[in-house]
């Protein structure tokens, strides 16, 4: 029997469980990085920084049309945020061609 085409599936480790079950998102002061004149219904990734009861901020991303209560958000470190707009930054999620 053939695995070609099929994945071997790994288990599924969320690191931020803990945070992102107490991260109040109600309050949170969503951005998103569009031209002026961009349309205001489009979709966008918007980004929030949010307090955490356990003294540190945390980066939440999301998609700007699925915002309900339900939806997923991201949830990054400051280190890992700072790690991902340095390699922006530098080019590493360029496209290459």
């Amino acid at each position: 029997m053939s695995d070609e085409g099929t994945r071997a599936s790994a288990p599924i480790y969320d690191d931020k469980a803990h945070v992102r079950g107490k991260l109040d998102l109600t309050d949170a002061d969503w951005q998103r990085a569009a031209e002026p004149d961009a349309d205001p219904d489009g979709e966008y990734v918007e980004i929030a920084f949010v307090p955490h009861t356990d003294g540190k901020t945390y980066i939440a991303m999301r998609n700007s049309k699925h915002t309900g209560p339900d939806d997923t958000v991201l949830v990054f470190t400051e280190s890992e945020w700072d790690a991902f707009v340095e390699g922006a930054k530098a080019g590493e999620f360029d496209e290459p061609w």
